[in-house]
């Protein structure tokens, strides 16, 4: 019992710090957009606002009197009119040896002389700059009112709290992937190919998931040394962040530790589905797969053991775009407790569509939110489980559902605004207006091949069979789904009035948690009601709770962002070994070129996630489709679909992986997907509906073109 109190606690507190990480991003964001309005609106009522009036002006210093080797001012203007006015008189009256002299006392007298005109001449100009400072200090003293040093003071804290947050951005990363991840050890929730059952799942689990910590481990306390020695530590300021990754890993392995030593039991029900040593291998985290696979050959093939640690740092290149992943992870959480998705598919439920025909718009309106996330496995996982489960009560077969649920981001990567496309266009040259143009159209041929393949492959009509009430209970769901439609309309104009930021690109990761937040509390109010009239305890709305959300929330993150960040080794051995070079340069058609890029690409989407993958494609295969003929627009959709072939694809299938990890024990076998009986295409709907979809796609997209042409 002491035990679990303690896990319990333990939980609870890394809950509590991955929640505070994340309220930070939303800080350091806010406090960035509204001290610019505030800037904008301060000038508007006090001009000069932002140069002159933001910060208690200076009092300007007196220029220090001249010294009394050196003339005044005055002297020196007096001394050149007596000069002047003597004319050249005087001179008349000297003998002539004393009008030449000695030359080089000539000269000496001449340069001293100019020196004192030079330094007064400067000290002229300095009291007067002084007295024009010291009028725009008395000014600016008389213009700076309480109200304005009231407003200033609420600006430059804001500006000091986005300072601070925006220069530790990347030791806030390691935090927030260093807690995920020991979270998701504690509760066995890493991403791996087959769930971990039995005794003998569990040990390869741990066994490998602590060789590639201490591997990590290893690899930053090598580099950190390093650096030590070359003296660069203090100057490039990482020792905070080597001792983030120590510890992240260190605490990760202690995990790996005590299951090692406390394994799962055995369960003599399922001797089965928890035996076999090929079960056990696949149990391995992905993450520690690719760190072993990536630090063996560092260590190995390079004697280079730090070159794990390297490609961590890398990853930090982009670390604004990685918090946004936590961000939008827990948007998903935060959705999944709200009653906004259960209420929109209230209003369509009397109608009783078909499954198939739900399944279809189901998964072409998910291409809009994936289009805001950037990714396709980014939705999976934060709406993964709302689709599957809303799918499966209106009827759809669980091979349908698991297939929609795989892909239902797979299809939103080219559309606008999203933020992958956006690094594609900055990487490669490429217009992002292009990218988004041709996108459209990508999205419209894959809607249409995964509409007609479901509609090919059903069981039944695609006949709406409506209750006969069906238009009352659609309006009672509009109107319990108005007051979320308001409170989301509602935040968007505040953000929009208040900090001048709109649901684009740039600020979806921060305006959609500020959305859904208040629409929680909404939905908990009134669930908190209806127990009351229903006279039940309520116990069930602790699930409804923010820190609910950012619990689940926490072992996405640290499942999610272990795996992008070993990717990023892993692209960094395929880099250093030269493997893509091994694609020719030259083919003797661009149809040629094309095909051997396509299944190259496939082969990196099984392994990579999306943002390191795009850096290693513009670094090697870029030039391969440009010397080929093939335009930069064309090659890059051919990336974008291949890669979402690839997430889709087995062995690895990462978007089923993700699906698996949201869905959880919902997740049917395969027997209940198809059955023996049922034909192969039944058995295997959850991969092959995506695959051909995908496939056919990125056939079209590839060649299409190319057979066309210009």
């Amino acid at each position: 019992m002491s035990d679990g109190h303690a896990q319990g606690a333990g939980r609870r507190l890394a809950t509590f710090a991955t929640l505070l990480l994340l309220v930070a991003l939303l800080v350091q964001w806010t406090s960035s957009q509204l001290r610019s309005e505030m800037g904008a609106l301060g000038e508007s009522m006090w001009p000069g606002y932002g140069v002159e009036l933001r910060e208690e002006p200076e009092l300007p210093l007196r220029p220090e009197p001249l010294g009394p080797e050196l003339p005044s001012t005055a002297a020196v203007s007096a001394s050149t009119d007596n000069s002047d006015a003597d004319g050249g008189g005087a001179a008349e009256d000297e003998d002539e040896d004393d009008l030449l002299g000695s030359l080089d006392d000539l000269l000496e007298d001449e340069d001293v002389k100019s020196d004192e005109q030079l330094a007064a001449e400067k000290h002229a100009a300095a009291l007067v700059a002084y007295d024009q400072s010291m009028v725009a200090y008395e000014s600016a003293l008389e213009r700076r009112t309480p109200a304005l040093r009231a407003y200033a003071a609420v600006d430059l804290v804001l500006f000091s709290i986005f300072t601070w947050l925006s220069e530790h951005f990347r030791p806030l990363f390691i935090l927030l992937l260093g807690l995920g991840g020991v979270i998701a050890s504690a509760g066995r929730h890493h991403i791996s190919l087959r769930q971990i059952r039995g005794r003998l799942s569990d040990r390869f689990a741990q066994g490998g998931a602590l060789l590639a910590n201490l591997l990590l481990i290893a690899s930053v306390v090598t580099q950190h040394r390093s650096r030590l020695a070359a003296g660069t530590l203090l100057e490039e300021g990482v020792g905070l962040e080597a001792g983030l990754w120590i510890g992240g890993f260190a605490a990760m392995a202690l995990c790996n530790v005590v299951y090692l030593a406390r394994p799962l039991a055995a369960d003599p029900g399922d001797r089965e589905g928890s035996g076999g040593l090929s079960y056990a291998l696949l149990s391995i985290p992905l993450y520690a797969v690719m760190a072993v696979i990536a630090g063996a050959y560092f260590l190995l093939a390079e004697g280079y053991l730090a070159g794990l640690a390297v490609y961590l740092e890398k990853l930090l290149s982009n670390v604004q775009l990685y918090l946004q992943v936590g961000l939008y992870v827990w948007v998903g959480m935060l959705l999944k407790r709200t009653r906004l998705a259960s209420l929109a598919f209230a209003v369509v439920r009397p109608w009783r569509l078909p499954p198939e025909l739900l399944a279809i718009v189901v998964v072409l309106l998910a291409a809009i939110p994936t289009a805001y996330s950037g990714a396709s496995g980014i939705f999976v996982i934060a709406a993964g489980a709302l689709i599957f489960r809303e799918l499966s009560a209106a009827g759809a077969r669980p091979s349908l559902a698991l297939a929609s649920t795989a892909m239902s981001g797979s299809m939103g990567v080219v559309l606008s605004p999203c933020l992958l496309v956006v690094i594609i266009s900055y990487l490669s040259g490429a217009e992002s207006d292009l990218l988004f143009h041709w996108g459209r159209w990508v999205f419209v041929l894959s809607a249409a091949l995964f509409a007609g393949l479901v509609v090919l492959t059903r069981r039944g009509p695609l006949r709406p069979q409506p209750s006969d009430d069906a238009w009352r209970q659609s309006g009672q769901a509009l109107r319990a789904l108005l007051p979320h439609v308001v409170i989301f309309a509602a935040v968007l104009l505040l953000t929009r009035t208040l900090l001048g930021a709109s649901l684009d690109m740039n600020s979806a990761a921060f305006v959609l948690p500020l959305a859904l937040l208040p629409i929680l509390l909404y939905d908990r109010r009134i669930r908190r009601r209806e127990r009351a009239l229903e006279s039940t305890d309520g116990q069930d709305l602790e699930g409804t709770t923010v820190f609910a959300a950012t619990a689940e929330t926490s072992v996405h993150v640290g499942a999610l962002l272990l795996l992008m960040a070993l990717s990023a080794g892993l692209g960094g051995v395929i880099e250093r070994a030269e493997v893509v070079s091994l694609v020719p340069t030259a083919f003797a058609s661009p149809m040629l070129a094309m095909g051997a890029l396509t299944i190259v690409l496939v082969l990196i989407g099984m392994v990579m996630d999306p943002y390191g993958a795009v850096i290693l494609v513009q670094a090697t295969l870029s030039g391969v489709a440009e010397a080929n003929g093939i335009g930069l627009v064309h090659f890059w959709m051919v990336v974008l679909v291949a890669f979402e072939l690839g997430y889709l694809t087995p062995p690895v299938a990462l978007n089923h992986l993700l699906a698996r990890q949201v869905i959880g024990d919902a997740m049917p076998t395969d027997e209940a997907s198809g059955g023996n009986d049922a034909s192969f295409w039944r058995r295997h709907e959850r991969y092959l509906l995506p695959i051909v979809v995908m496939a056919l796609t990125l056939v079209l997209v590839a060649f299409g073109p190319l057979l066309v042409g210009p």
